[in-house]
């Protein structure tokens, strides 16, 4: 209940800045992080990580409309001179839903099957993300000023200036959950000045209003539905953020008037939040698949034929065997696209074959252990090494020390003014915090990385970005202590934007000598 409940006090004093900042302020953020993911993103040429997988099945989407087999030498002919592109039209089976391939696709369409093509259309998200986040930041906080540092801090955090330059799936989640975050405070905010227009002109309690449609709310379970079809974490993101806005609703009720505005919460607004939000979200999750029911070619995809039940497998939704009853009144190619999800949930839950990069969820907050995902040791000589011990280029997904370890104390901070101070903006970065970080705990067994974390980092920016203001201090304070406040504040700021120009190298390749590299190892855990 208190996640909803409106703050009395100001978080910070930082009043929304001139009309012409607005705007000019976060494009000129997002255009200095669009510049930096954009720069060299053809290098290395080389397959980075599990983009061995995605940028494949991306262009087995494209020509054929499922995911193929490719034979075991097929990165070596694919970066060869000339390139040989040994497609088969054999299915194979895939552990993600097909949406963030068909988004890594759309780069391969216009320039070809290579490393600026599977990269570029990641990279556009990534630094649009930024753009948003700036956005978010100023209707959250009422500052343009604090918009742009939060969308500053991600500008700039190594983690997401990583998962933008890769062809991988994470950081294409990560821009349809923060735009499902900001559709979903366009909508509290909507929904609130109904609510007061309501009261102060007709005056009617917030209890006896009707809502009507609400078109933000159905775009963000659009967004959600996709973040899941990238990835099946957007599920959990998406069942939290449906709570967040009923209790935004019951609040909203209640500061118009309501007397009981539970009751008017759960009869106005459960009904319509579960088929705006999960409805337009499973519509988009099964329209993601329309490329393998629209075949016949994809892994499973005649499974159904000639069967009138469904997968005796263990179901994606609860951990029982399905009991085998007649379901031929359901249309083979759904049975069959159920019976997939079964084994998609089996290989995705039993994984646990050991990985040197693997780390548990404890460690990720403080950065315990980065995933390396290119590693190149050059000789004296080559390349630009002029070291007599050899250099290294690296790709490292680490996320600035800096603004991580800041942000765990920043998250303290928002417990604190969540729980004690009823705030409800930093309810609303805890619950995306929850959703996305607390669920990975109950898979203690399963190999995972610290990289998953890339969704999370618009809302520990956020949590950071709020802990400096409050640093800066309230609208009205004296002088001195604004003063100090904001050399502080600037000071946390230009030691994390200097924290991320020191790992640059290791972010984007770069060759180095040996005695660089390591002096940048600053843990051992994250050789």
């Amino acid at each position: 209940m208190a996640l909803a409940v409106e703050s009395r006090r100001a978080v910070v004093g930082v009043a929304v800045g001139p009309d012409r900042f607005r705007w000019w302020g976060p494009v000129g953020v997002a255009v200095f992080a669009g510049v930096l993911r954009l720069w060299g993103l053809r290098y290395p040429n080389a397959f980075v990580f599990d983009e061995t997988y995605y940028p494949k099945d991306a262009w087995s989407l494209l020509q054929q409309g499922y995911e193929a087999v490719w034979p075991d030498n097929a990165n070596q002919l694919i970066l060869g001179v000339p390139q040989v592109i040994p497609l088969s039209q054999a299915p194979a089976f895939v552990a993600h839903p097909p949406l963030g391939k068909w988004v890594i696709a759309v780069g391969e369409h216009f320039w070809g099957l290579h490393p600026f093509g599977w990269r570029i259309m990641v990279a556009v998200l990534g630094s649009v993300s930024v753009l948003m986040l700036a956005r978010i930041g100023r209707r959250l906080f009422r500052s343009t000023l604090l918009g742009c540092v939060a969308a500053l801090l991600m500008g700039v955090d190594g983690l997401q200036f990583v998962m933008s330059r890769v062809g991988l799936l994470d950081g294409i989640s990560a821009f349809f959950v923060l735009a499902a975050f900001g559709c979903l405070l366009i909508d509290r905010d909507r929904v609130r000045g109904l609510l007061r227009a309501a009261w102060a002109e007709g005056g009617r309690a917030g209890d006896e209003v009707r809502l009507g449609v609400r078109p933000w709310r159905v775009g963000a379970g659009v967004l959600l539905g996709a973040a899941s079809a990238v990835k099946w974490n957007g599920l959990q993101i998406l069942a939290v953020f449906t709570v967040l806005v009923l209790l935004w609703d019951q609040a909203g009720r209640r500061a118009a008037g309501a007397h009981r505005a539970w009751r008017a919460m759960l009869r106005r607004d459960l009904w319509p939040a579960a088929l705006s939000m999960v409805g337009s979200a499973l519509v988009v999750y099964v329209g993601a698949w329309s490329g393998w029911l629209a075949t016949t070619g994809g892994y499973g995809r005649q499974w159904a034929d000639g069967r009138a039940g469904l997968s005796p497998a263990r179901t994606p939704l609860v951990d029982i065997p399905l009991p085998q009853v007649s379901m031929s009144w359901v249309p083979a190619p759904l049975r069959s696209l159920w019976h997939y999800h079964a084994q998609m949930y089996d290989f995705n839950t039993g994984l646990s074959s050991p990985h040197t990069y693997q780390s548990n969820p404890w460690s990720w907050l403080v950065q315990g252990r980065p995933v390396s995902m290119y590693w190149q040791q050059v000789p004296d000589g080559q390349h630009g090494c002029h070291s007599a011990e050899g250099c290294a280029s690296q790709i490292l997904a680490l996320g600035t020390p800096f603004l991580w370890w800041t942000a765990c104390f920043a998250l303290a901070y928002a417990l604190y003014r969540w729980f004690f101070r009823r705030d409800w903006r930093s309810g609303a970065i805890l619950a995306g915090v929850a959703a996305i970080y607390l669920p990975w705990f109950q898979y203690q067994r399963r190999t995972t990385f610290s990289f998953y974390m890339v969704l999370l980092v618009p809302f520990l920016c956020l949590a950071v970005a709020q802990l400096l203001g409050a640093m800066l201090g309230p609208e009205g304070s004296p002088p001195r202590r604004r003063r100090w406040g904001a050399a502080g504040a600037g000071l946390i700021v230009l030691a994390i934007v200097g924290c991320f120009a020191y790992f640059y190298p290791l972010y984007t390749a770069e060759v180095i000598p040996m005695s660089e590299w390591r002096a940048r190892m600053w843990f051992t855990s994250w050789i």
